[in-house]
């Protein structure tokens, strides 16, 4: 994907009055690509390759393979899009079990068309996005369920290193670190990468856990 570019997005819900909705919000004037549609978790494999979406939304709740399970088999591909879970429920180890399965975040259907469309911008410039209503809870039984970083220290950052990851953990994307840290964004990008070699993760969803685990920052949901 381009800076100019559209977002080009896939739609992943068992319900076509959802991804009606979806793509009523998700409009091309301003800036995002419906590419492609599924009905279930088993249709998608087959639908990334085809569109080659930046970005996939995905239902938790479909009758054969359901969200969990398909952002795991996707995740495990090289080179997969980031997910961005919707569902109607707020149901802590139904979202923890998606963060664990490798999603770029989460947000649930009853929030504003603001708050998809920041979040799909936010996951497809590779940040992270967790639903400030439930976030708390379920970094709590994320944390119940996850060995969560075996052998992780946060003890190994440098000063520099561990105010990236404060700044990660209260959402913040690059370009506001530097501004933040007045730095360059390339600088922040090079903290961003010994960060995640250092304690082991993959992606800014992991880094927001241990972020929140570690009390590097607390919740505020």
């Amino acid at each position: 994907m381009t800076a100019t570019a559209d977002i080009r997005v896939l739609l992943v819900d068992d319900q076509e009055l959802v991804r009606s909705g979806l793509r009523r919000i998700l409009r091309k004037k301003d800036g995002f690509d419906v590419v492609g549609e599924c009905s279930d978790g088993s249709e998608v494999p087959a639908a990334v390759a085809s569109c080659q979406p930046d970005v996939v939304i995905m239902d938790l709740r479909m009758r054969n393979v359901d969200g969990i399970e398909a952002t795991r088999r996707l995740r495990s591909a090289p080179d997969a899009p980031p997910v961005l879970a919707l569902t109607t429920f707020d149901d802590d180890e139904l979202l923890s079990g998606v963060l664990r399965a490798g999603a770029a975040g989460f947000l649930l259907k009853d929030s504003p068309a603001e708050d998809l469309i920041r979040g799909v911008r936010a996951v497809a410039t590779g940040q992270a996005l967790l639903d400030p209503a439930v976030t708390g809870r379920v970094l709590a039984t994320y944390r119940t369920s996850t060995p969560g970083g075996a052998g992780a220290d946060d003890t190994t950052l440098s000063a520099r290193e561990l105010d990236v990851l404060r700044l990660i953990g209260r959402g913040l994307s690059n370009g506001e670190i530097a501004e933040t840290l007045v730095i360059s964004e390339v600088t922040v990008k090079s903290h961003v990468g010994r960060i995640f070699t250092k304690l082991g993760l993959r992606d800014r969803a992991a880094a927001i856990v241990f972020a929140f685990d570690r009390g590097i920052v607390s919740p505020t949901a």
